[in-house]
């Protein structure tokens, strides 16, 4: 049987930058994977940054967003039952920042998904400076990605303090307890520089598994708390696009903007946009399209496009 990998995680938590560093260990294991891109959005910006791991042991596929959610289920399913029949030794899935994780329970305990496939690990991955003010909605979230995870991996821990660290666990843990759910993390958690890690790290998160806890379900569908903004074609030039990413966040009449993401021309050359509240970052990426995606709650996208423009 294909073992399958949901890896899990706030908007801009790393999820991206952890499958790359993940797949690529699989690969160097002998290991033949599919990646499945598995977002809501209708342009799916993380597609294009993982396209540097394909190759003859890895391709990735994605789920084409922009539909109701049981259009959605199904375009999962089908795309699962397609990648059944490719050989490969694991699948990882990565699904949008803001995902019910029964979906991907209920698809994989389905026929003829649960012949072909076991799951090994559901992995969550956490900002370990994590924002401390959340919304209800956006720690209910945090909490339903992070209650049945085998492990929680958090991210950017060199940027955080100790004191940061401990404090993102307790947010996780207050989270856990808002929804009724049982579960305290304890050392299922892994706080290290992902740049250090050595077979010790990986070799637990290979078998890290995944729990089933109960709890609270607030909300049935959790892609309808968040909106998502999208702002194609504007050739918005990279000085600009930075201050205006600064302006969206610190004006709350923008609304509770969670995370920009996109890619910027610069002359010849694409960089890649991501931006939360802890910051700004550009990175040079080898193809890209001009787009800004804008996620978060209550967006007013007439302020929004103001500063863009």
């Amino acid at each position: 049987m294909v073992k399958v990998d949901l890896i899990t995680g706030f908007l801009g938590s790393g999820k991206t930058t952890f499958i790359k560093k993940y797949a690529r260990y699989l690969m160097e294991q002998g290991q033949n994977i599919g990646i499945l891109e598995n977002d809501f959005g209708a342009i799916n910006v993380d597609m294009m940054l993982l396209r540097e791991l394909e190759g003859e042991n890895c391709e990735l596929e994605m789920v084409a967003g922009g539909c109701d959610k049981d259009c959605y289920r199904r375009r999962f399913k089908t795309k699962l039952i397609a990648m059944g029949m490719c050989g490969y030794d694991r699948v990882l899935i990565e699904p949008s920042g803001i995902f019910d994780v029964d979906d991907f329970f209920d698809a994989l305990h389905e026929e003829p998904l649960d012949r072909w496939y076991q799951i090994g690990n559901v992995i969550t991955v956490v900002d370990a400076s994590l924002e401390k003010t959340l919304s209800k909605e956006a720690d209910y979230v945090l909490a339903s990605e992070v209650a049945n995870a085998g492990c929680v991996l958090l991210s950017k821990t060199q940027d955080a303090s100790a004191e940061e660290i401990r404090q993102t666990v307790a947010h996780l843990n207050r989270a856990l307890q808002e929804i009724h759910c049982s579960r305290v993390l304890k050392d299922e958690v892994i706080c290290k520089d992902w740049e250090d890690f050595t077979e010790k790290e990986f070799k637990k998160i290979l078998e890290s598994g995944y729990l089933v806890e109960d709890y609270e379900k607030l909300y049935a569908d959790q892609d309808e708390i968040f909106q998502t903004l999208f702002f194609m074609d504007e050739k918005i030039a990279v000085s600009k696009a930075k201050h205006a990413a600064k302006k969206i966040f610190e004006d709350p009449a923008c609304g509770g903007v969670l995370r920009i993401k996109g890619f910027l021309q610069d002359g010849e050359n694409w960089l890649e946009l991501n931006a939360t509240q802890h910051g700004i970052s550009l990175k040079p990426i080898g193809a890209g399209q001009d787009v800004l995606i804008i996620i978060g709650e209550k967006l007013n996208e007439e302020k929004i496009r103001y500063y863009l423009e």
